[in-house]
């Protein structure tokens, strides 16, 4: 089992970081920790994901808000999920 983590620094949440471990051969979340923000809710998203694979995760949490904020703590998840797709992308690019 090969395991990727990554620190993602969130904008506009009371959540400050997430800290994500990505199962690399299937594409599921291994375990994810939120500095700050709502305690009892964010342990919830935690169980949640679980195992759940990258694409579902983003599917279900992009896009939603806290009250009248234009992103969420779900939502600044769906964009640490987002960036890292990215960075798996852009290192399995051939060098030319």
């Amino acid at each position: 089992m090969a395991l990727k983590s990554m620190q993602y620094q969130t904008q506009g949440t009371c959540c400050a970081l997430i800290n994500i471990v990505i199962e690399d051969s299937t594409d599921t979340v291994y375990d994810v920790e939120f500095l700050g923000g709502c305690n009892g809710n964010l342990e919830g998203i935690k169980h949640l994901i679980k195992g759940m694979k990258i694409e579902d995760v983003i599917g279900k949490l992009n896009g939603i808000k806290c009250g009248a904020k234009e992103t969420s703590c779900p939502d600044q998840l769906s964009k640490c999920l987002l960036k890292y797709k990215q960075q798996i992308q852009q290192d399995l690019k051939p060098i030319l």
